[in-house]
């Protein structure tokens, strides 16, 4: 399980690398390594999975992703941040923490019953 984790972080870290990489990228080579950033991005996913239900690895992926986005947007490239955003912000952070406790709690169920 902790090993699944850590895949998660990983494609969250890449996910964040790639993002980042738009924005900047100008070179055919900084496009190759953007490139390479998505593969090795989508080669965790994957693994993430294997270890963790499929709905609680894409809620954290895509939910980081996206306020990691809003953050680079707010304090690398200048963009606003205002009250709406930090509101949204906690909706993401309490829906993902929300299916990871709904997953738990119904693995934990299925761990039951199979032991039975």
């Amino acid at each position: 399980m902790k090993k699944a984790w850590l895949f998660v972080a990983l494609t969250c870290l890449f996910e964040l690398m790639w993002v980042y990489g738009f924005n900047v990228a100008e070179t055919w080579w900084q496009w190759a390594i953007v490139i390479a950033i998505i593969f090795t991005d989508f080669h965790f996913l994957p693994e993430a999975c294997k270890g963790l239900p499929t709905g609680t690895v894409y809620a954290v992926f895509s939910g980081v992703g996206t306020i990691g986005t809003v953050l680079m947007d707010v304090f690398l490239f200048g963009e606003g941040f205002n009250s709406g955003k930090l509101l949204f912000i906690a909706i993401i952070v309490l829906g993902v923490i929300g299916l990871n406790l709904a997953d738990n709690k119904h693995s934990k169920k299925e761990t039951a019953k199979e032991a039975a």
